[in-house]
């Protein structure tokens, strides 16, 4: 009898920054994957932004994750540090959200699993979608980076040569999974000149 290899679960979280697009091309990369299972929390912000740049609803978005969790659900598995995972991406990530995570400010079900990922030392991934950024904000980055975070802005990888909008969002999921760990056959690395 063959044992199958339980999979390794991944915490995504959409909050109220622009680019919406993202966390859904990142749940669609992530549903081709065997290997993990995705649990999802798509924040109140999160959904009126989702149907204004996306035509997503929420309930859209929540099918393509195995698991998806009330932003109040405190009680949540993932709102626990026995509840092991490989890590957790906030994509996008509001300017709310990275001050939360800066702050240990565990408000909501979003803010906790980023507190309980920074503490058990998993990988945490904050695609904070804001420009131009003042000192504050900074601050928190800083903030956040220093508590173990990483700060990966969607800033477009022009040497890719990305010919649309599209092409520029897979190269960003790409560098969202290259920064779990994950690797993926879409990241166009740079080779030189």
């Amino acid at each position: 009898m063959t044992r199958r290899t339980p999979r390794q679960r991944l915490v995504v979280a959409v909050t109220g920054a622009s680019g919406a697009v993202l966390g859904v091309r990142l749940l669609e990369r992530l549903r081709e994957r065997d290997e993990l299972e995705t649990h999802l929390v798509v924040s109140r912000n999160a959904e009126r932004v989702l149907r204004l740049e996306t035509g997503w609803t929420a309930a859209r978005l929540r099918k393509l994750a195995d698991h998806a969790w009330n932003p109040d659900a405190l009680d949540a598995p993932i709102a626990s540090g026995s509840f092991r995972t490989r890590g957790m991406v906030v994509v996008p990530c509001s300017i709310k959200t990275l001050s939360a995570v800066a702050n240990c400010f565990a408000a909501d079900l979003v803010g906790r699993a980023a507190d309980v990922t920074l503490k058990q030392r998993r990988p945490l991934v904050l695609v904070v979608r804001e420009t131009p950024l003042h000192a504050g904000q900074l601050r928190q980055m800083m903030l956040a980076a220093q508590a173990g975070a990483t700060i990966l802005p969607p800033v477009p990888a022009f040497y890719a040569r990305p010919r649309s909008i599209a092409d520029l969002v897979d190269q960003t999921v790409a560098r969202i999974l290259d920064a779990l760990g994950i690797d993926d056959p879409l990241l166009r690395r740079w080779r030189g000149g």
